[in-house]
């Protein structure tokens, strides 16, 4: 098998893969085996550690995808607006 990443660059991925969420884990190595040519599956799931089902199940969620626009905060979420101050002349 050959190797297209770098040891490095290797060792990042694993290192990010790892601090994702079990959902975006699947979305993250679809994603990176697609970059790649015949058998970037095998090669993604060996270098993060997954099964290469995970990743064909990241591809259907991929594809299935509906981006989400309204966002991620709860309504009324974030910082609050500061008040202005009373000497300021409208």
């Amino acid at each position: 098998m050959s190797f297209p990443y770098k040891k490095n660059i290797e060792k990042s991925m694993k290192k990010f893969y790892d601090s994702l969420c079990e959902k975006n884990k699947r979305r993250y190595a679809a994603i990176e085996s697609e970059k790649l040519s015949h058998g970037s599956v095998n090669y993604i799931s060996a270098l993060l550690e997954c099964d290469p089902k995970t990743i064909r199940q990241g591809k259907k969620e991929l594809t299935e995808l509906e981006l989400d626009i309204t966002g991620i905060r709860q309504p009324g979420g974030g910082r609050k607006k500061r008040p202005l101050p009373l000497n300021t002349v409208e």
